[in-house]
């Protein structure tokens, strides 16, 4: 060691990535050729001391000087040990700050003239020891976050009292960058060095509070996954062992497999597949997870090709209808008819068909009966009381449960695609504030669009083209006029008495025999007995009610059987011991009154279950004019007795009546049935002869039934209903029914054993009417002015009724 004044010249030992402080003791590995001369030289000639330098860049093998920082540490070599490989190890304590002043190279060793810089002097005041307090403190936190750090260092400087020592020590433990090491080095002030460690350690822990916030989430996260994939490892080893489960292959991959063979459109793949990838990157206990399986489950067990044979015989079909159903020659002609262009053209865009009827005339089992005949499944959707338009289109995936529409829940229970969908009683869907299922339907029964039907739950196309829709409706008022547009409506009359005696005879004795464990050998039930059921103890359009009671008979038999102690013969079921198994008749058949009666007239409406006969009543008294209407009249009916008292008011001379009744007389129409509401036209002509019979005090006849909407002109109007008001006519008993002309035409489809049980009058005026229904003619009244002042005159005695 050369000394020139203050200062001093050493050999220097440039360092990379490394900064050695004083009183730091520290093991070096050297390797370059010049260093290891500057450490031989710095043991031979400079009595163990070198100057140690840390490299402005560590990537340099021989830095010159001004490759290195100026200020380094002097250091004394504690140990020298020269390593097989040539290399040494030494270990080094630093010793003092120094700062190079001047750089000599020999080309063999690099020296450096260089001077001590002095820290302050150690003076025990106040600052100096509140500086060593929060120095250690601010130290220990950092030690408690920093896991790089062993917590004995701790207790290595708690022994330290010298504060610029203390500092230098905390200092070479600290994870920092090169420059900021190197940065307090160059620091000589003791406080300044302090000050700066604290605000250096203070900005680390805030950093190691953040990661040690993450860590602990990140490994709360890692320990609840490996917990729950631990535990679900063990419930498949343990289902393993019981044989509930065997050695699968993995679930992701038979999932990706089925997508791929299943058959789905190209738009139905991709944002399967795009969910896929999304549910493989999910944990498979969350929430979010079961969504999305669920999601593709249901896409996937769609059937997207998978389709039924369609059976084209039409032979077979019709045998099939027949079989099943009795009568409807119409329908199944026109079901025939659809059928066969179905097998002309493969694939048939026409109107879905919407059997419309009266309950228990065998819509829902004639749907049945077109899937058995076709080969197809048989889907039945109940449309009664849905007031929801999600039911028909699914509901969103962003709401909590949501799954696909009742039609895409159908297809895909059916696993074929080209099933037979019954919308049993579309008239009964109701709207609300949850949407209007019926505009919902509009998409499904549109062949020009059913070809891409996009459910809310599946956000992809579904082809609903080969799927046969088929309606059922008691009634066409209900249903909306853009949704009656795209059906072609079949109309399901009422049956005959004769042929629900044969639908008795083929189908429902059998049916109930079978239902009721019954051998033919058992029980006979007459024909007379199941036509007195007909008459007496159904009043229907259909056959349910006559079901019921065959059913009541057998279920009797049978516990009549069961209950006796000797055994019983066939028992025998005819018209005079109906009511030992039926009770009381409810109904009468035949007139509603055999006597003729004045102001009685029967007439013909048209229910929602088939046809009944009306009854209409027509009181006059002495009075003011007064008219009084009961009986649970509709607007439409009230404004029918009004027009019928006008036309008979503008026939009063050739009926022979009082021109002024209308002054002197009270009027009282009544419809008996009181409880059920009425209305509509066609009772016109039945109110206007109750009318005349009252005024002209002539009965009408009891045998005959009316219908027909009349004018003010007296024209009777053609009406609806016709077939279901003639066959409520034959069943009550009447013998002649006025029908309006412009009706004549309806007659051929009319079956014949109804047109020959009754005589049918068209009619074109209502003086016709009059003609045929009133027991007598009317005698015209030639003398109005004097009979009218007369009967005005007699008129005035109150109450005093017109005799009968």
């Amino acid at each position: 060691m050369v000394k020139k004044s203050n200062k001093e010249i050493m050999p220097v030992l440039p360092l990379r990535d490394v900064v050695v402080y004083p009183n730091m003791v520290i093991p070096l590995f050297v390797g370059r050729q010049k260093s290891i001369r500057s450490l031989e030289n710095a043991m031979n000639e400079n009595n163990k001391t070198i100057l140690l330098l840390t490299q402005i860049s560590a990537d340099i093998d021989d830095p010159v000087d001004s490759e290195l920082y100026e200020i380094g540490c002097s250091a004394t070599i504690l140990q020298l040990l020269k390593l097989p490989d040539g290399t040494m190890k030494v270990l080094v304590e630093g010793v003092s700050r120094q700062k190079v002043s001047k750089f000599t190279d020999t080309n063999e060793i690099l020296y450096a003239e260089c001077e001590t810089l002095s820290s302050n002097k150690q003076t025990e005041n106040l600052q100096d020891d509140a500086l060593g307090r929060a120095l250690e403190d601010t130290f220990n936190n950092y030690v408690k976050l920093n896991k790089k750090i062993p917590p004995e260092v701790m207790s290595s400087i708690a022994g330290i009292e010298n504060l610029s020592k203390l500092a230098d020590s905390i200092a070479a433990h600290m994870t920092m960058r090169l420059e900021e090491k190197q940065k307090v080095l160059e620091l000589s002030v003791t406080k300044e060095r302090v000050e700066y460690l604290i605000k250096s350690m203070e900005s680390e822990l805030d950093v190691l509070h953040v990661e040690k916030k993450i860590r602990g989430r990140v490994k709360q996260q890692m320990e609840k996954s490996q917990r729950e994939y631990y535990l679900n490892e063990q419930m498949k080893a343990i289902q393993k062992e019981l044989g509930e489960i065997g050695d699968e292959p993995n679930d992701l991959d038979a999932l990706q497999k089925k997508i791929e063979t299943v058959g789905l459109s190209e738009e139905a793949k991709e944002k399967v597949m795009s969910e896929f990838n999304k549910f493989k990157m999910m944990s498979p206990m969350s929430a979010e997870a079961t969504v999305v399986r669920t999601y593709i489950d249901t896409v996937i067990a769609l059937p997207w090709k998978q389709k039924t044979i369609v059976n084209s015989d039409l032979i077979h079909a019709g045998q099939v209808l027949d079989n099943d159903h009795h009568g409807l020659e119409k329908v199944k002609e026109r079901i025939l008819e659809y059928l066969a262009v179905t097998k002309r053209v493969q694939k048939l865009k026409g109107p879905i068909l919407c059997l419309v009827g009266p309950p228990g005339v065998g819509k829902t089992s004639l749907g049945m009966s077109i899937a058995k005949s076709t080969n197809r499944k048989f889907i039945k959707m109940s449309l009664g009381g849905v007031r929801d338009e999600a039911e028909i289109r699914g509901h969103r995936r962003t709401y909590i449960g949501s799954m696909p529409g009742k039609v895409i829940q159908n297809i895909s229970k059916a696993k074929q695609n080209n099933p037979l969908f019954l919308l049993d009683e579309i008239d009964k869907m109701a709207m609300d504030f949850r949407g209007d299922p019926s505009s919902a339907l509009l998409e499904v029964l549109d062949p020009e669009q059913n070809f891409a039907f996009n459910d809310h739950y599946l956000e992809v196309d579904f082809d609903l083209s080969d799927v046969m829709f088929i309606a059922t409706a008691n009634s066409m008022d209900s249903i909306p006029l853009p949704l009656l547009d795209r059906m072609e409506i079949i109309r399901l009359p009422g049956y005959t008495e004769e042929e629900k005696v044969n639908i008795a005879k083929k189908y429902l004795l059998s049916k109930q025999f079978q239902q009721n464990g019954l051998k033919k050998k058992e029980l006979l039930i007459s024909s007379s007995a199941v036509k007195d059921i007909i008459r007496y103890y159904t009043r229907e359009a259909g056959v349910r009610g006559l079901d019921r009671a065959i059913s009541k008979i057998c279920r009797k038999v049978v516990k009549n059987i069961l209950s006796s102690t000797k055994k019983l013969g066939q028992v025998k079921v005819n018209a005079l011991n109906l009511n030992d198994y039926l009770g009381v008749k409810p109904y009468n058949y035949g007139m509603v009154d055999k006597k003729d009666m004045v102001g009685q007239v029967n007439g013909l409406a048209w229910t929602s279950v088939g046809g009944e006969l009306l009854r209409i009543e027509c009181a006059l008294m002495a009075g003011k004019g007064k008219i009084t209407q009961t009986g649970c009249l509709g607007e439409v009916m009230q404004e029918s007795i009004t027009a019928a008292i006008t036309v008979v008011r503008s026939r009063a001379a050739s009926l022979g009546i009082d021109h002024l009744f209308h002054e002197n007389k009270d009027l009282h129409i009544h419809v008996p049935d009181g409880a059920t509401p009425k209305d509509g036209p066609s009772a016109g002509i039945t109110m206007a002869l109750a009318v005349a019979s009252s005024l002209t005090n002539i009965p009408v006849r009891a045998d005959v039934a009316m219908t027909g909407e009349i004018t003010l002109r007296g024209e009777v109007q053609e009406i609806g209903g016709l077939k279901e008001k003639l066959l409520a006519a034959l069943r009550g008993g009447i013998k002649e029914v006025i029908i309006p002309i412009d009706n004549a035409k309806d007659l051929v489809e009319i079956p014949d054993n109804v047109k020959k049980g009754l005589k049918i009058h068209p009619v074109r005026f209502v003086d016709e009417v009059f003609a045929i229904a009133l027991k007598t003619k009317p005698v015209k009244n030639k003398a109005v002015k004097k009979v009218s002042s007369e009967s005005s005159k007699k008129a005035k005695t109150p109450g005093k009724p017109l005799p009968h």
